[in-house]
């Protein structure tokens, strides 16, 4: 059975903005080794819409955003969303009753299915079925944007910390 994790960038006041964090090297390279090792992404419409990105080689990548925007095409993509009429290149519309086709998911695949965007996470802490949190604390007040925990923060249990890259630490907790 697969596990669900939730993992994004976060400033110290609770934000995510992927507008505002680029990450260094160091974390880019996590992030490449996540992707390559994930059975497969969830995705809740704005933050697959804005990962497309990754779908079309750009002018000027290096050799790593080449190496992420692979392993992010090669990987099978799921998308929540009420208004999208189709999905791109290896990912599919999640139709029906959400818990039941994530519950469906989990059941048909083994090895970690990333969960990107905080309302979707939101839907699917609230139906109990995100197994990890993953936390990337970055040393900066944003003041606004949207929060990591877009409901009320479910009781969690932190399971580990360890320094990611420079200054940001990557906490991990699980539902308590």
């Amino acid at each position: 059975m697969a596990k669900l994790v939730f993992g994004m960038n976060q400033s110290l006041d609770g934000y995510v903005d992927h507008d505002k964090f680029v990450p260094p090297p160091a974390l880019f390279r996590h992030f490449i080794e996540e992707a390559k090792a994930q059975t497969g992404s969830i995705y809740g419409r704005k933050i697959y819409e804005i990962m497309r990105y990754w779908d079309d080689e750009q002018p000027g990548w290096d050799a790593p955003e080449r190496e992420f925007a692979a392993a992010w095409r090669k990987q099978p993509k799921w998308v929540a969303s009420r208004t999208l009429q189709s999905a791109g290149p290896n990912a599919t519309l999640v139709a029906g009753d959400l818990g039941d086709a994530i519950r469906k998911l989990k059941a048909e695949h083994d090895g970690e299915i990333e969960v990107a965007g905080p309302v979707l996470a939101q839907s699917l802490t609230a139906l109990g079925l995100i197994d990890e949190y993953r936390i990337y604390l970055h040393p900066v007040v944003l003041g606004s944007g949207n929060p990591y925990f877009a409901g009320p923060r479910p009781p969690l249990r932190l399971t580990g910390h360890d320094v990611i890259a420079g200054d940001v630490i990557r906490l991990t907790y699980v539902p308590a």
